[in-house]
């Protein structure tokens, strides 16, 4: 089973209009809700693929009650820790630029967390965790590395997808794919990346340090695999993105789903690409179909 783990869930509120002008009422052109958060994201796009797995996550309230009650996917189980606080509302602002307003999140009781690590020891060395997004003001900022420590003694695998310190204490568990972007990299390594050499020395320091495989998105200019083996890019597919959102947490799901239907690392890069571009395409987490379509014009060549 796939795990997938959203410790800041959220209502992703999403208003459209031409041109946001501060200190004025503006008035939309559209608007729509649809449920948030990495792992949720990765959920949604493993269940558009037809791949069973399970929602793990903190849900509370009148918010946390819409969202399970739109998350309604076919393959997905929703097995998600209730809380007394509220889930998160974020405001996504789609006008001539692009503008995020997230929330905090809500309060975590000692109580509510113990039941949500309960959960972990149900893991098999058959399963794979995905890890995915921030952490709640609320949880200690090693939270993932005590998840990590649960995955870990039962011979499961995982993935984790977050930037700073929690990516590098989780490095030397040596998860089976890391994915930050070309800033995020440079971030983790207090470095810059202005060429592609660049970007694949600090990549293969991923690997150094216990990745057992990285990928870089470039946004706009591709992406680049890095794995023991060698390194592979892959160009960008052209079109018009209308949602940055969710764009890399499709990339993870395309990954991992193929990676355990295949064990292919090329087929899953390549898989990883289209799922990403797919939903930096649509306007929600892409479809199937969408997806499909997409992967006819991934184009990878080795490095």
């Amino acid at each position: 089973m796939i795990y997938t783990v959203t410790l800041n869930p959220s209502l992703d509120y999403i208003t459209r209009l031409p041109i946001l002008t501060l200190g004025e009422t503006n008035r939309s052109t559209s608007q729509t809700l649809f449920p948030g958060g990495k792992g949720i994201n990765v959920s949604r796009l493993l269940s558009h693929l037809d791949i069973d797995n399970t929602a793990l996550g903190f849900l509370g309230g009148f918010t946390g009650e819409h969202l399970q009650a739109t998350l309604n996917e076919p393959h997905l189980k929703q097995a998600f820790t209730t809380i007394a606080g509220n889930t998160r509302i974020n405001l996504k602002i789609k006008a001539d630029v692009e503008t995020e307003i997230n929330a905090t999140g809500p309060e975590i009781t000692p109580d509510e967390l113990a039941t949500f690590l309960q959960q972990f020891d149900q893991l098999t060395a058959d399963d794979m965790v995905i890890l995915s997004g921030s952490v709640p003001k609320s949880l200690a900022a090693d939270i993932y590395q005590h998840i990590i420590e649960k995955i870990t003694q039962h011979q499961a695998q995982f993935v984790i997808d977050t930037t700073g310190t929690p990516l590098q204490a989780a490095l030397n568990q040596h998860p089976l794919l890391v994915k930050p972007n070309r800033h995020e990299l440079a971030q983790l390594y207090h470095t810059t990346l202005t060429t592609q050499a660049d970007v694949q020395h600090w990549g293969h320091q991923l690997l150094a340090d216990g990745a057992q495989l990285a990928i870089v998105s470039l946004a706009g200019d591709g992406a680049l695999l890095l794995t023991p083996d060698g390194d592979y890019f892959a160009a960008p597919v052209a079109g018009t993105v209308k949602n940055s959102v969710g764009a890399g947490d499709s990339m993870i799901a395309g990954f991992v789903g193929t990676w355990l239907q295949t064990a292919d690392v090329l087929e899953s890069f390549k898989m990883a690409v289209a799922s990403g571009t797919a939903t930096a395409f649509s306007d929600d987490i892409a479809t199937k179909a969408t997806i499909a379509s997409i992967y006819q014009q991934v184009r990878v060549t080795p490095i």
